[in-house]
């Protein structure tokens, strides 16, 4: 067994000082005071401890996109990429491809999942059923109807968990059903859909927003669209492209205040810049270039993100003591913080990560002052930091 000493340790429910974190075999054994007489430890973290970051959306990183070479090899990358951000845990995310591919991708996600102690927890199919107007940049040529083969595809049992992003004004209620009750989990994005279609898919049973104010239906005075709906449905959780590029930073302020901590969810859109010295990354007939912060395809569309974890939660924390009331600074940064991992963990349906408490694994961040990523460990071990 391995006891840490945390000057600072947040559990997923509230601040502590001075905690021992007794570790063994990659699994907590107990969180517990370490009173005067007890510091010694076998390793100290002058910091703040918190649980693992969890990224639902992530199409690349260390170099490599997941679509160019859906492998383990790719996976491996795309994890050292970001884990020196603090994630320690993503469902490895295909942009619309062909159902050969998207094959291919699920057979790299099994065999991931196979391996002992594996951070990929499953895979996020972001399409193919797509609205054509509000596909972004994922290629026309692949947006379709879901067919049998990408059902076959999206209920596989050896793949962990299955997110699917699907515009719900071109896929029926029945078809959502379906999925759901094979254990996909279903979210609404790259949709122009009412406000009728998309509490249709959620009385169906999607539970989730791909990329909240991108790509999707925006409010109007007699309209809701989906945006309105996800500010006030209490079924669905939103993720939230929080680098200041893709969302205005008081619409990210006022996401929080609609919908509160326990059902935004923070996530990155990473492509393969993360964790690299990339510039530049080919795609389709134009070229993603890293400029300022943000990825843009040649005509200055955003295309997907550079931005990790860290960024997301630093970005987020800032913001929010801005543009809020927010009185407990403790408060807040613990409900961020869980923005980026508890409650990804709650919409996976994943117990074993997003919280540090006995019996989940030992998958934490080290933070310093400015929440930086100091260190990072997956079931115990270190994988990124001094």
């Amino acid at each position: 067994m391995t006891t840490y000493f945390a000057k600072r340790l947040f559990d997923g429910l509230r601040m502590h000082d001075n905690m021992h974190l007794d570790v063994s075999k990659g699994i907590i054994c107990s969180i517990k005071k370490a009173h005067s007489s007890q510091l010694k430890a076998d390793i100290k973290l002058d910091g703040l401890v918190c649980a693992g970051f969890i990224d639902t959306q992530v199409n690349g990183g260390g170099g490599v996109l997941f679509n160019y070479k859906p492998s383990l090899e790719t996976l491996v990358t795309m994890l050292q990429g970001h884990s020196k951000y603090g994630t320690t845990a993503m469902l490895p995310t295909l942009i619309t491809d062909s159902s050969e591919v998207m094959n291919t991708a699920a057979n790299a996600v099994a065999e991931a999942i196979a391996k002992p102690l594996s951070s990929i927890l499953g895979i996020h199919f972001e399409g193919p059923n797509l609205s054509r107007i509000k596909r972004g940049i994922h290629p026309s040529k692949h947006v379709r109807a879901i067919s049998d083969i990408d059902l076959a595809t999206f209920t596989r049992s050896d793949i962990g968990q299955v997110l699917v992003t699907l515009a719900p004004e071109n896929v029926s209620p029945d078809v959502i059903t379906d999925l759901v009750s094979q254990g996909v989990i279903v979210s609404l994005g790259h949709t122009g859909a009412n406000s009728d279609q998309a509490l249709s898919a959620i009385d169906a049973g999607a539970t989730c927003i791909t990329h909240l104010f991108n790509a999707m239906s925006g409010l109007a005075a007699r309209e809701p669209g989906l945006i309105n709906i996800a500010l006030s449905d209490l079924r669905v959780t939103s993720g939230l492209i929080a680098d200041l590029h893709h969302v205005h930073p008081q619409n990210c302020a006022l996401a929080y205040q609609c919908i509160g901590a326990e059902r935004l969810m923070l996530v990155t859109d990473a492509m393969a810049h993360v964790g690299s010295d990339l510039q530049t990354l080919a795609w389709l007939d134009s070229t993603i270039t890293k400029t300022a912060g943000k990825l843009t395809l040649d005509d200055g569309s955003l295309a997907g993100s550079c931005l990790d974890m860290n960024s997301a939660v630093r970005n987020m924390y800032s913001l929010l003591k801005q543009n809020t009331r927010w009185t407990d600074a403790d408060e807040l940064l613990g409900n961020v913080l869980n923005m980026a991992s508890q409650v990804p963990a709650r919409l996976l349906g994943i117990q074993d990560r997003g919280k540090l408490i006995s019996g989940n694994k030992a998958d934490f961040v080290l933070l310093d002052d400015d929440m930086r990523v100091k260190g990072c460990w997956v079931h115990g071990e270190k994988v990124s930091g001094n």
